[in-house]
């Protein structure tokens, strides 16, 4: 971890972090990871500035209707979808929350698309609160590494619970994203331009470069 803390500076971060950075705002950071999801970076960025643009917060939000919604974002995957599920989101916190995004795991999960990598990754980014959010760049790496031997994202996400130093947990998704990205691919890892090889047994790796 210390090493990609070294390498990262030199990786593209994350959308949804750079959504993070510059607004610090947990609603762009829940409604840009709606958009993220099944949807490559350059699409998810473009896609939440447009729709920013347009509405920067619930109640905003809930004036545009979701045809408006779904063309903004397009081409994100499951556009039609993820706009009535944006919509949803908005009326919820309004009428539950007083308009504000919860920061509380079982808050966050009651909203309609709201799965646990996008409940923890809110509450990593928009709140700097301690959790792990694992997705499938964290699920595949960790087990690459033979950190955890688990079949799931949300079995990862438990063992690195109780394994992982609490120091890590809020930063492990954007560093691993990134890596995984730029190196550790889904297939055939660059591992001969990867600065943590010495440290990792490529579990079920089967062709790299």
């Amino acid at each position: 971890m210390d090493v990609l803390r070294r390498e990262a500076p030199g990786w593209s971060a994350p959308a949804v972090t750079l959504v993070a950075e510059t607004t610090g705002d947990p609603f762009r950071v829940l409604i840009s990871t709606i958009l993220s999801l099944r949807t490559q970076d350059e699409t998810t960025a473009a896609a939440s500035r447009r729709l920013f643009a347009r509405a920067a917060d619930p109640a905003a939000m809930l004036t545009l209707s979701a045809v408006t919604i779904a063309k903004l974002i397009y081409p994100v995957g499951f556009y039609r979808t993820k706009a009535r599920a944006i919509r949803d989101v908005c009326r919820a916190l309004l009428e539950r929350f007083g308009g504000a995004v919860p920061n509380d795991l079982d808050a966050l999960l009651t909203l309609n698309g709201v799965g646990r990598k996008t409940a923890n990754l809110v509450l990593t980014l928009g709140f700097r609160s301690q959790a792990i959010c694992v997705d499938t760049h964290v699920h595949r790496i960790t087990n690459r590494w033979g950190y955890v031997r688990t079949t799931a994202p949300n079995d990862t996400e438990q063992a690195l619970r109780r394994i992982l130093p609490a120091e890590y947990w809020i930063e492990i998704n954007d560093l691993l994203v990134a890596f995984g990205q730029r190196l550790c691919r889904p297939i055939s890892p660059h591992c001969s331009r990867c600065p943590i090889i010495a440290y990792c047994p490529r579990r079920g790796v089967e062709k790299h470069r």
